[in-house]
């Protein structure tokens, strides 16, 4: 059971008693979506193992068919995936490796788990990817390689293309993720520059049969960009990564290598990433076991069971987190002077997403962003909550997973002589709900499925 650490000093925080409930049903919430997800749930209850058949979402896969079964895979919650996944299948499992971040407790016996650099690449994820693809190009036609993958994956599985180096691709992805680029456009690069994501994984397991479970932390599951889809066929080209790049100004201060690679893709020098009718992916099975619709879904059942009216707004949230941030508080406002888009009491719960372009030089996190721009369209309403907390745990680099905001949140930050929209600039959210005590704080969970945000109105 996942739970919100200092969940109970957040509700203190509230200073009139339609404050202190809200922002319990919020919390109660965020925790149910955090542990709908839970990947030893998921594949324990969705894996079964009967006669030596493994058994999932429709597919059956005969164990007695198979000479070996491989276990790889790289994420935030690989290693719990892989846990759960030896405790399915047990000593049917030959061997395995899993990219992992650094600080994951091992509890496996068969599936080693390797450290590696998030959400910057590092060498220890080259070895890591490298040791992957030693155990799928022996693998032979009477094999199975079980996938394991989720968000993170595509920093934790690096493998560089050409002359493209670890630091190029730490380089290049660090500019992308301070530009504000979406994570499609930043694993549309990725592909270009790898020589293991982008479906060339499937390439080289080939004639191997994968099964692929996905738990997705890309909005609406395009499988190709979870990860990047190393099992999947690209949907993108090199002409698209040179468009993101110079779309954000990126192009001419990337690093030679990189625009080398993807010079000479463009002009077909080199091969590109693995299409649709390649004959790789006849025996390769995707399975999507977790998203942010299931833990959005679930973040309303505790609201519902309290009385609250609820609706799913959205599990596909994307933009500016402070616009988002904005976009909620409007909502909780019209709420609580209106009855749309529902009537009061209410529990509106929006998943996704979000972005943040950094042009300040302060710290938080895309949830902490919404938080802080929500809390200057709440002020003053009585008994309205906005919370919004990255479900892996780790928002940004920091060691919240979010924040919670109510109308009083700058009643009691002008006590403090703190100033919202000075903090907002300077990108600065982690420090302001640090002085107010209103980070959400859960450690790493073990899962990735996005962001969910939690309106209440009392």
């Amino acid at each position: 059971m996942i739970t919100i650490k200092n969940k109970e000093h957040l509700v203190k925080n509230g200073e009139t008693q339609l404050d202190r409930k809200a922002r319990t049903l919020a919390l109660k919430g965020l925790e149910s979506a955090i542990n709908a997800v839970d990947p030893k749930h998921i594949i324990k209850s969705k894996i079964l193992l009967k006669n030596l058949t493994l058994h999932i979402n429709g597919c059956s896969f005969n164990l007695k068919k198979f000479r070996n079964v491989y276990v790889i895979g790289g994420g935030k919650a690989s290693g719990s995936m892989a846990e759960a996944l030896e405790h399915v299948l047990g000593n049917h499992i030959t061997s395995g490796i899993v990219n992992v971040p650094y600080g994951s407790k091992k509890k496996t016996e068969l599936i080693k788990f390797n450290e590696a650099g998030h959400p910057i690449p590092d060498e220890a994820g080259v070895e890591g990817t490298l040791r992957m693809l030693e155990i799928v190009e022996q693998a032979k036609e009477d094999d199975l390689v079980i996938c394991l993958i989720s968000g993170g994956g595509s920093s934790l599985m690096p493998l560089p293309r050409g002359e493209v180096s670890i630091a190029d691709k730490r380089e290049i992805t660090d500019a992308l993720l301070k530009c504000g680029a979406t994570i499609n456009e930043i694993n549309t690069v990725r592909k270009h520059i790898s020589d293991f994501k982008g479906g060339w994984l499937a390439k080289k397991a080939y004639p191997a049969t994968i099964l692929n479970l996905i738990l997705s932390d890309v909005v609406g599951d395009p499988l190709d960009f979870i990860a990047s889809g190393p099992t999947v066929p690209d949907s993108t080209t090199f002409s698209d990564a040179i468009k993101v790049l110079k779309k954000y100004g990126l192009w001419d201060k990337a690093p030679a290598p990189i625009r080398k690679v993807l010079s000479d893709g463009e002009k077909g020098l080199i091969p590109e990433t693995p299409k649709a009718d390649d004959d790789a992916f006849k025996k390769v099975f995707n399975v999507v076991i977790g998203n942010n619709r299931l833990a959005s879904l679930a973040a309303c059942e505790p609201l519902k069971s309290e009385g609250l009216n609820t609706l799913l707004l959205t599990s596909t949230l994307e933009g500016e987190a402070r616009h988002a941030g904005v976009m909620l508080a409007s909502i909780a406002r019209e709420v609580a002077a209106s009855k749309n888009p529902i009537p009061k009491p209410a529990g509106i719960i929006t998943g996704g997403e979000t972005t943040v372009t950094i042009t300040g030089e302060g710290l938080g996190g895309r949830n902490q962003e919404i938080a802080l721009a929500a809390a200057q369209k709440l002020n003053g309403v009585d008994g309205a909550v906005v919370a919004s907390l990255s479900t892996d745990g780790v928002d940004g680099p920091t060691d919240a997973a979010g924040a919670i905001a109510d109308g009083k949140t700058l009643t009691r930050a002008a006590k403090m002589g703190l100033a919202p929209e000075e903090f907002l600039e300077e990108n600065d959210s982690y420090r302001f709900f640090s002085k107010l005590g209103d980070l959400i704080l859960t450690g790493p969970t073990g899962t990735n499925v996005n962001d969910v945000s939690v309106i209440v109105v009392l």
